[in-house]
């Protein structure tokens, strides 16, 4: 079955995963709790939290758009540090996310309990169950559920905070004398204390790293996964840090450190304007549906781990099976069997510090990760997002999550201990035999003659095919500019190098000799693409402005292709591509070349080029999106209108431009004075939407 996932979340989708994550434990169970450490300065804990997290999050949204693939930390740490970190990574954040899950779940039991009389567990496990049939039916429609949940808890949160405010600063229920003994004493147990205190509250912001795990499924990641991220964190740490405040507040100072349900406590103490008890209810059922939200992203999230380990050969392959749904349908029931065991057998007590614990190890891991991936030099290596101030975020990213981890004590590093034995008893068992590849700290390390794993930068190649090309590469224009020659009698390769360094001569004024060698070395270093049909020449020269290509397409075969050192299994050749670009930016040359290669791979690319006596068609070939359209003016059609008059005097969107004109069976490319005849046929390209109207005005009025 195929092991591809499918791309349905958008940049809502992104928020709403990483917010819901984030509002259940943090904010109404936590506060209270959180306060033992620090005091009334608690609410800058929870402030300070989102600002340490914020090296790493910029880590783990370079590195996601990069890698957008299921399995978050453990995909990055196993490409970057070897399978070994790998599964270390994978196994910790696996079982960290389902212990965080499984409190969030047994918090809507807890607070199903106080409105009817019901188990507490029992409930819990019918909302794992239901949590898992949404989790089977799709990624999008999970989304679906976690955003109505998102909006419902926003909603209340933010009129929380309002009504909140406006009693405390607007009111005169609480004079200045009152709110001064709230807040006292402030720093109870000194700066050490609020550090203990953001170490304590960070697991509230873990939410976060859950992007990254179901970052294959984010359609346009290298926009929507950085921007949901900052999106989340920044309205996260605003609830956070003020509705804290609030609790604060307007809570006893004696009573708070003990106050399970602080959220609800504070509640009761405004909404004035609402019957009795009504801001306890809303509370309420917020705090219900920030666990569901928090549950339900959980299940979503974790299940993608064992899924991309069974996909790696790290857990047992049948981990990585799809069912007709698009859905890791495998994972998911054994992610869920595991939930419903630790809402059975475990307590809550001590699982936000065990949780918090391990993912700092993790993000020192993966900070060290972006460092690895850019010193290893790979160029497939390609983030659309890139990290500020690299490498010191990094380096400071590696500090704070060490120091955390020293204030939250030793049990919880024990714990974190015995996760690691336990990955490298099942690596060393199970997977070391299967597994062949390492990590990109062995490019790193290349010239100290350390092994290198070639193969990981063809799967970083692979994942930069996927990608695709990005806003702002020239392909479209590239393309509409190249050059095509179409030849209906034998030639020799030689010949054919020939031909494609005259033009070159002529369009980079370079020395022709100097062209055939750059285009010959290519060759005899084996670097050129070949496919069936096709071969597929690649160079890049500081002194290139812009990308040209050059396409020899040969209605006969191409003798002599002796210099290419393996020709056999993709004879016969008919078509030579020459692609030539700047060296200044070769992640750029990476994407253009990967979309050449995509199209050459298209099924009977080479019979449907060779069949076209056109520049014009094969073009359009090439392009083959949703941002060109081919128009023929003909009488007795809307567009007949353009008919006579210079294309300056056309009247098209702003955001579209006429690139070509075939006219006569020859193509060429038009001014503003170009005169419009009969039977002239236009290539337009532009904007999505622009293109999509020209296809109604003129193309779909006529069928």
């Amino acid at each position: 079955m195929s092991k591809k996932l499918n791309k349905e979340l958008g940049l809502f989708d992104v928020f709403a995963i990483s917010t819901g994550a984030m509002f259940s434990s943090g904010f109404f169970l936590l506060p209270g709790i959180a306060s033992h450490y620090t005091g009334a300065s608690v609410f800058i804990a929870y402030m300070l939290a989102g600002v340490l997290i914020l090296p790493t999050m910029f880590s783990i949204a370079e590195i996601s758009t990069a890698l957008p693939r299921s399995g978050g930390a453990y995909f990055f740490l196993d490409r970057s540090l070897g399978p070994l970190f790998g599964t270390i990574g994978g196994l910790g954040t696996y079982f960290a996310l389902m212990l965080k899950t499984a409190f969030a779940i047994i918090g809507i039991g807890a607070y199903a309990a106080l409105f009817w009389e019901v188990p507490t567990k029992l409930v819990a496990i019918i909302a794992t169950l239901f949590f898992m049939a949404l989790n089977l039916v799709g990624a999008k429609k999970t989304s679906a559920f976690q955003k109505i949940f998102v909006v419902f808890l926003l909603i209340i949160l933010i009129s929380f905070i309002v009504d909140g405010i406006y009693s405390i600063f607007f009111q005169s229920t609480i004079s200045k004398e009152a709110l001064n003994t709230q807040f006292t004493p402030f720093l109870s147990d000194g700066l050490g204390g609020l550090f203990t205190s953001a170490g304590f509250v960070f697991v509230s912001y873990l939410g976060l790293t859950q992007i990254a795990s179901v970052a294959e499924e984010i359609k346009n990641p290298e926009r929507n996964i950085p921007l949901g991220m900052v999106l989340s964190l920044v309205v996260t740490g605003l609830i956070y840090g003020v509705g804290v405040f609030i609790m604060v507040a307007l809570i006893d100072p004696a009573t708070f450190a003990d106050e399970l349900a602080p959220a609800a406590v504070a509640a009761s103490k405004i909404y004035s304007w609402l019957p009795e008890n009504t801001g306890v209810i809303l509370m309420s059922i917020a705090a219900l549906a920030a666990f569901a939200s928090t549950g339900n992203a959980g299940l979503l999230s974790a299940s993608r781990y064992p899924f991309a380990m069974g996909r790696d050969k790290l857990m047992p392959a049948i981990l990585s099976k799809i069912w007709g749904k698009g859905t890791p349908a495998i994972a998911i029931l054994f992610t869920t069997i595991f939930i419903i065991l630790f809402i059975l057998l475990l307590s809550e007590e001590g699982i936000v510090k065990l949780a918090s614990t391990f993912q700092l190890l993790i993000f020192i891991f993966i900070n060290f990760s972006v460092i690895v991936f850019r010193k290893s030099k790979i160029e497939s290596y390609d983030p659309g997002y890139q990290s500020p101030l690299y490498p010191f975020m990094q380096i400071v990213g590696i500090i704070i999550s060490f120091l955390l981890i020293v204030y939250l004590g030793w049990m919880p590093i024990l714990f974190t201990t015995g996760i690691i034995l336990l990955a490298v008893i099942w690596y060393h068992f199970h997977s070391r035999g299967k597994v062949k590849r390492e990590g990109a700290i062995f490019h790193w390390f290349a010239l100290l003659g350390q092994y290198q794993y070639d193969e990981l930068e063809n799967e970083l190649m692979t994942i930069v095919k996927e990608k695709g090309l990005r806003e702002g590469d020239p392909f479209d224009e590239t393309v509409i500019n190249s050059r095509i020659s179409i030849l209906k009698q034998q030639s020799s390769l030689n010949q054919i190098l020939d031909k494609v360094t005259d033009y070159f001569q002529t369009e980079l004024q370079y020395n022709k000799k100097t062209i055939k060698e750059r285009f010959i070395h290519s060759l005899d270093e084996d670097s050129v693409i070949a496919l069936p049909g096709v071969l597929f020449f690649h160079v890049k020269d500081k002194n290139v402005m812009h990308p040209s290509i050059y396409s020899v397409v040969s209605k006969v075969v191409i003798s002599d292709v002796s210099p290419f050192k393996n020709p056999e299994p993709f004879s016969p050749i008919h078509i030579c591509c020459f692609m030539i670009n700047s060296d200044e930016n070769p992640k750029q040359q990476l994407r253009m070349l990967s979309r050449m290669v995509d199209i050459m791979e298209r099924p009977g690319f080479v019979q449907e080029i060779i069949k076209m006596d056109s520049h014009r068609a094969m073009k359009e070939y090439m392009l083959q999106n949703e941002r060109f359209i081919s128009i023929k003016l003909l009488n007795g059609t809307a567009q007949s209108a353009m008919v006579g008059l210079q294309l300056k005097e056309v009247q098209l969107p702003k955001d579209v431009l006429v690139a070509l004109i075939e006219r006569d069976n020859k193509t060429f490319a038009p001014n503003g004075s170009t005169l419009l005849q009969e039977d002239d046929i236009l290539t337009i390209i532009g904007e999505e939407k622009s293109i999509s109207k020209l296809f109604k005005s003129y193309i779909s009025n006529n069928i």
